[in-house]
């Protein structure tokens, strides 16, 4: 197995274990939500040499994590494990130490890169339309989104700078809506 010349962004030392079991990569370890600046300007470098991938959990702190490195150091990449598959087997909270190989290879194989430039290729306003920013279903279609496009989940603000920053384009964002549409479907003939 060939190495990951990017170095994945992780949490912790059970996150490291996870993915050395998935693929042949280097992590550095934020250890926690609290960035130290010595940790900001390694991985700094580490772009700068190497690349980066942040892989955090997909979670209120694993979020915060992302948002740091994301300011702080422009450029990275960013994968995204879906919730459903960072819950523990027992009890404990999201994360990726909890991901099967497969589900990590998965997130590894959909990497986004953000823009911070240009204008935005998907509007508020088609977001609001879609029903992706409110609305009985709005949260469970976001989620639904998030794990055919990747992306990871999002509340309805959150949604709308992620999809611009990784220039998603109308059809992608149109052909996952598709798909959630066809899920719908198939979920109101059941009752």
């Amino acid at each position: 197995m060939n190495k990951l010349k990017e170095v994945i962004i992780v949490e912790g030392k059970d996150d490291t274990k996870r993915i050395k079991l998935a693929v042949n990569a280097d992590t550095l370890e934020t250890r926690g939500s609290a960035i130290s600046d010595e940790t900001l300007e390694q991985i700094a470098k580490l772009q700068e040499t190497r690349g980066v991938i942040v892989f955090t959990d997909p979670d209120f702190s694993g979020e915060k994590i992302r948002n740091i490195i994301t300011r702080e150091v422009p450029g990275v990449k960013h994968a995204f494990l879906n919730k459903k598959d960072a819950v523990p087997h027992t009890k404990g909270s999201l994360g990726v130490e909890h991901a099967s190989p497969e589900a990590i290879r998965e997130a590894l194989a959909h990497l986004y890169t953000e823009v911070t430039d240009g204008e935005p290729l998907i509007l508020r306003e088609d977001l609001m339309m879609m029903g992706l920013m409110s609305g009985p279903e709005a949260k469970k279609r976001r989620a639904l989104l998030g794990e055919i496009l990747k992306i990871g989940y999002t509340n309805g603000k959150q949604l709308y700078n992620r999809l611009n920053l990784f220039q998603i384009t109308p059809e992608q964002l149109e052909k996952a809506m598709v798909q959630i549409k066809r899920m719908e479907g198939k979920n109101s003939e059941k009752r």
